[in-house]
């Protein structure tokens, strides 16, 4: 026998298919219009043929008919009598992350998803910015980098800028700095080094044709880069939305009011076909949304 599909999908095309609005069937269900569009997609990809005919108006084709009637009289008859024991099998889904990235944005936010597609089942293991290097492999990955990568297709996630910033200790000991854009205030303080996030693009946005420094405390995770600063190391190149918690906390703060694009970004990658399976498209938009 086939296995029986989600309920929360014979929920929402029933809804669907009565409302014949994706938006008011979102609201009623408290999710969104995007968790209503891959419910369908998921119950369409277990029956194997589709419900409606037209998208937008939601017409229901022949075979949407008469599963609907279906659909219909087993929701009346689970109202009708108590759950059997026995769960369903879960989708699972694979997610290789940074680790910076992965508790700054996407832990925080990972309720939401959890609440729209509880069928599925999360796996998440570490990426390294950069290398594109994985433990094993994974459905989908967010690569920290410059994006256009020949073996995947791929979406940015986050646009980010970075300024310069330091602990309130620092700048007390070894300020004031007055916007931190010229040669004599650059020589005048340590500066905190990565490879994921180079000086030259603040240089270039000040105008200063200097070299990347080659001295100083030097991290490959951006949270360890604040971190740093944070403790007292010197003056960090700090991302601004990455960065927000350590700049709403207080234990850091800004050099300049000005920022400069960050050459590097934040993007969710997969293999080409990868995205026909609905819970990794459903995923790609809920990141990118």
């Amino acid at each position: 026998m086939r296995s029986i599909p989600p309920i929360q999908c014979l929920v929402t095309f029933e809804l669907l298919a009565r409302l014949r609005s994706a938006s008011r069937t979102a609201d009623e269900l408290c999710v969104t219009v995007s968790a209503v569009s891959h419910r369908i997609r998921q119950l369409e990809a277990h029956l194997g043929f589709k419900l409606f005919a037209v998208r937008g108006d939601f017409t229901l084709t022949a075979d949407g008919t008469a599963y609907l009637a279906n659909v219909r009289e087993g929701l009346a008859a689970f109202q009708r009598m108590p759950a059997r024991s026995g769960a369903q099998a879960a989708t699972r889904l694979s997610v290789a992350v940074t680790p910076t990235f992965a508790r700054v944005y996407v832990m925080p936010r990972l309720e939401t998803f959890r609440n729209a597609y509880p069928e599925v089942e999360l796996t998440f293991q570490v990426s390294i910015p950069l290398l594109d290097v994985t433990a094993e492999e994974a459905d989908l990955e967010v690569r920290f980098g410059p994006g256009h990568y020949a073996d995947r297709e791929s979406r940015v996630v986050t646009h980010d800028r970075v300024t310069p910033a330091c602990s309130p200790s620092y700048l007390k000991e070894f300020g004031p700095f007055e916007g931190f854009d010229t040669l004599a205030e650059l020589q005048q303080a340590r500066l905190i080094r990565s490879p994921l996030e180079p000086w030259s693009s603040w240089f270039a946005a000040c105008g200063l044709a200097l070299p990347e420094p080659y001295v100083g405390a030097q991290f490959n995770d951006l949270g360890l880069v604040y971190d740093a600063a944070a403790s007292g190391f010197g003056v960090a190149l700090v991302r601004e939305e990455m960065g927000a918690a350590w700049f709403d906390s207080g234990r850091l703060v800004r050099l300049s009011p000005r920022s400069a694009p960050a050459p590097n970004a934040n993007h969710i990658c997969w293999k080409p076909g990868t995205l026909e399976r609905w819970e990794c498209a459903a995923f790609v938009d809920w990141m990118v949304g």
